[in-house]
């Protein structure tokens, strides 16, 4: 299947910014043309089949659910910080039943704001709705992962260091065919995880940052998941040390190499649980 930024990486930064719907459709006439008439490699995108697409709707709506569930904390705190109020003491935390409670209570105290008292208890009852449909969703995924399609997968992936019920069928949904990636370099790109390069004409090779394609929230849960295998996993750790020994400045790019290491290693549980799934002899893998 052909689209119109197939060619992307091939146009100058003024060409991409000029887009309409004439120019994408000049740019895919030439790019036919040039395959019919001079045998160019048509670019190419994977499509996902029906199961695929629908198994991802659950798993997202979980996700969608949590960064929603995030987001409502965030503007409880910045709230709190705005009027000046600071939990009382005793209260631990900020997810323990009396830090609820204290919440609760400023919601209806007649000291304090009319303004105060009526965003407080909206953010309260949105938060209290989204956490009770998260409980319900949570209830679909874990079904989702007992389906006979996805359990082979799933519990390998589940069963890595780091790795949770959410994450492991999250990965499962969106890779959808291990098979379609043939190295370890490709599935690092296609979480956006590998670094640009600038390498042409005379320039030297640089190295930059990466290049954040394909999936936001599944480098999200590449983070959550090689934190804790850092914290987990002795050779991860170790791995982890080592790259920050040398440059303590740079965590940051020592947590990308451990979400990329992630990322390949679960790639190969899933594609070898996948073709033990199709019963594939080892010669044919």
């Amino acid at each position: 299947m052909l689209r119109a930024g197939a060619d992307e990486d091939r146009r100058s930064s003024q060409e991409k910014r000029n887009k309409n719907d004439d120019r994408d459709a000049d740019r895919l006439l030439d790019i036919v043309r040039a395959h019919e008439l001079a045998g160019t490699k048509l670019p190419a995108v994977w499509v996902p089949d029906r199961q695929t697409r629908d198994d991802r709707e659950t798993v997202r709506t979980r996700l969608d659910l949590s960064e929603k569930q995030t987001g409502l904390k965030a503007q409880i705190q910045t709230l709190l910080k705005r009027q000046g109020l600071e939990k009382t003491e005793g209260i631990k935390g900020t997810g323990t039943k009396r830090y609820r409670q204290w919440l609760e209570g400023l919601s209806q105290a007649g000291s304090l704001g009319t303004g105060l008292r009526n965003v407080m208890g909206s953010l309260l009852r949105q938060l209290e709705f989204n956490e009770q449909e998260m409980a319900r969703v949570d209830q679909a995924v874990e079904q989702l992962c007992e389906m006979p399609h996805l359990k082979p997968i799933v519990d390998p992936l589940d069963a890595e260091t780091g790795v949770g019920r959410l994450a492991a069928v999250a990965y499962a949904t969106e890779v959808g065919d291990f098979a379609r990636f043939r190295r370890r370099q490709q599935i690092g790109a296609y979480w956006g995880l590998t670094p640009s390069s600038n390498e042409s004409g005379e320039i030297q090779d640089r190295k930059g940052h990466i290049t954040r394609q394909g999936s936001p929230r599944m480098r999200r849960i590449l983070c959550q998941a090689a934190w804790s295998r850092v914290r987990h996993h002795e050779a991860e750790r170790e791995a982890y040390q080592r790259l920050v020994t040398r440059n303590p400045k740079r965590k940051k790019i020592a947590l990308v190499a451990a979400m990329r290491r992630l990322a390949v290693r679960l790639w190969h549980v899933g594609r070898k649980a996948q073709q033990e799934m199709a019963g594939l002899k080892p010669a044919e893998r």
